[in-house]
């Protein structure tokens, strides 16, 4: 139960700082910069407020043990991230399936890839020595 609860603090606590950090990209970034470089910079606010989450959700739910518990609680709050970012691409943009899978082969989509790798492996990465 711990490591459910670590991950749905994680992903709440990181899902909040995209849901803060995505308008000021969609609405102010891209129209000045591009897809692309809006992304890119968004990418470093939304690792710092990977490690905060991925640290506070260790600590409020006291999770210990070796590191397959760690890599659980990014897989697990990976996969509620995956869910709540196409419940709400749909509610927003219309978004389908085949559209939130093909902006992954554009390079702003690589650059959210590679934040999803980092969001899932965070807590392992983070987890005390």
């Amino acid at each position: 139960m711990r490591v459910a609860a670590a991950a749905a603090i994680y992903f709440a606590l990181v899902f909040a700082a995209g849901l803060l950090l995505g308008p000021i990209r969609v609405l102010w970034l891209e129209p000045r910069m591009g897809e692309t470089l809006a992304t890119a910079c968004e990418a470093p606010f939304l690792v710092l407020a990977m490690v905060f989450a991925a640290e506070r959700a260790r600590r409020w739910t006291r999770v210990a043990g070796p590191w397959p518990k760690f890599l659980a609680i990014g897989l697990l709050a990976l996969v509620l991230q995956q869910a709540a970012d196409f419940a709400l691409g749909v509610a927003l943009r219309g978004a389908t399936l085949q559209t939130t899978l093909a902006h992954f082969t554009t390079p702003p989509g690589w650059i959210y890839a590679a934040a999803l790798i980092l969001f899932a492996l965070m807590p392992l990465l983070r987890r005390p020595s």
